[in-house]
């Protein structure tokens, strides 16, 4: 398998000094894995600080900054940042607000970050959580005691992030942020199995002309493997699953999300699709954002995620963001 990369044993450090050589407005710490927004701490704000294994670029580092994370931990391939990290990251952000986690439910991430909770706690930093589990394919995984969390991360990300942008306090940014989770489901899509550079071969084998349905961010298995179906096919399957879990209450936000190596002219049709089984199941769209923002690596597939949003909601949605991955309104 071919990659752009020198060698597996540099690759996430290769990644962070080209970051930080594109965007000035990050302090991207090599070293010490932490990427931070440059004017961080901010008075009187709430910081939010997220980080997973890498290779779901942009996820987290790409939404660094006003708007959304004050900092992000990336850890290396598949594999959660050590708690030293994020204690690390709360350190440098906190403002005397507090901290707020957004935690991915993957077994190593939920307990990093608990003991790096302790950590900043121990030097007097207030430290919240918000746990995302929306993904709606499977009960329990190779990774997980519960549901994995997966699109709605950047649905979190960025309304919580609007909020403590407002200077709403911890607890406040905090509930916002469990709304959000709490009315957002995902279901993805793999066509092609996952390549890591350490291995250097698929983690899995996909034959051609099979997709799998409900994969996870890491290749872990869904509910079944199918014969490769339409745009269409993968539509209706795709929502039908979130909806049948979710019936919504209000119009939803929708992303359609490449999982690394669909090109957007797929994704769009993809989304055209996803738009159509919405309105036949009567469901009101308030905004969709299409594109590659939880990937894994260089798998070819798609999710979909869902999340009500009501007015709060929506104009969380709508505040000013950027960040090198999403931006709008500044």
């Amino acid at each position: 398998m071919k990659m752009l990369i020198n060698v597996p044993e540099t690759v996430v450090a290769d990644a962070l000094r080209g970051m930080a050589a594109a965007h000035p407005d990050l302090t991207v710490d090599v070293e010490n894995r932490v990427i931070v927004r440059r004017d961080a701490p901010v008075a009187g704000q709430v910081a939010l600080v997220s980080g997973g294994g890498s290779g779901h670029e942009p996820l987290h580092g790409g939404f660094v900054g006003p708007g959304m994370l004050s900092a992000a931990c990336p850890g290396e391939v598949f594999t959660s940042p050590v708690p030293d990290q994020m204690a690390r990251a709360a350190a440098a952000v906190d403002s005397g607000a507090g901290v707020l986690f957004i935690v991915k439910n993957y077994t190593g991430d939920v307990l990093n970050f608990d003991m790096a909770a302790e950590l900043a706690e121990d030097e007097g930093i207030q430290v919240a959580k918000v746990l995302v589990n929306d993904d709606v394919a499977v009960t329990d995984s190779l990774y997980t005691a519960g549901r994995r969390g997966t699109g709605a991360t950047l649905f979190v990300e960025k309304i919580a992030g609007a909020a403590a942008a407002e200077g709403q306090p911890l607890e406040r940014v905090e509930a916002v942020g469990r709304k959000v989770n709490e009315n957002s489901r995902s279901f993805g899509v793999a066509l092609s199995a996952v390549t890591t550079p350490a291995k250097g071969t698929p983690t899995f084998d996909l034959p051609p002309g099979e997709l799998e349905l409900g994969i996870g961010i890491h290749g872990e298995p869904g509910r079944e493997r199918r014969a490769m179906m339409t745009s269409g096919e993968i539509a209706d399957f795709a929502v039908n699953a979130v909806l049948e879990d979710m019936p919504p209450r209000d119009p939803v936000l929708v992303l359609v999300n490449g999982m690394g190596a669909t090109p957007l002219l797929e994704l769009y049709g993809f989304n055209a699709e996803v738009q159509r089984v919405l309105a036949e199941r009567g469901v009101s769209v308030a905004r969709t954002l299409v594109g590659n923002y939880v990937t894994s690596l260089d798998m070819a597939g798609a999710s979909v995620t869902l999340c009500q949003a009501d007015e709060e909601l929506l104009r969380l949605w709508d505040a000013p963001v950027r960040t090198p991955a999403l931006r709008w309104g500044m």
